[in-house]
């Protein structure tokens, strides 16, 4: 049995969060850990582990969860001060849960990479 994604389980109800954004494909919530005033992770519903194994199936969806972070930047007001998408892959990038989400940084000036 493959172990739920706590995304997964957030989706379910089994574990209490607040759902900022939804439609067919993808949710939103705000991050527990925020790094700016404003960190939203963007997940699809369709569970991937790593980028890595996206595949060409999977082209439209993760555009349309660009467009969904687009459109969460502009209803916080940080669309034209600007803000960072950022996917994390595998370990050495921290990633920590092994279900793609898209991270929606800004609200203040952040740090260059």
């Amino acid at each position: 049995m493959v172990e739920k994604s706590v995304f997964e389980m957030i989706l379910n109800k089994e574990i209490e969060s607040e759902i900022i954004y939804e439609d067919e494909e993808i949710f939103a919530i705000n991050d527990i850990n925020p790094v700016a005033p404003v960190h939203i992770l963007i997940i699809p519903k369709k569970k991937v582990a790593t980028m890595n194994d996206l595949t060409e199936e999977d082209e439209l969806l993760v555009g349309k969860m660009v467009i969904v972070a687009k459109n969460l930047a502009k209803s916080r007001n940080i669309d034209e001060s600007g803000y960072r998408l950022l996917w994390n892959t595998n370990k050495d990038a921290m990633q920590t849960v092994f279900h793609i989400h898209l991270h929606l940084i800004g609200g203040t000036m952040l740090k260059g990479i």
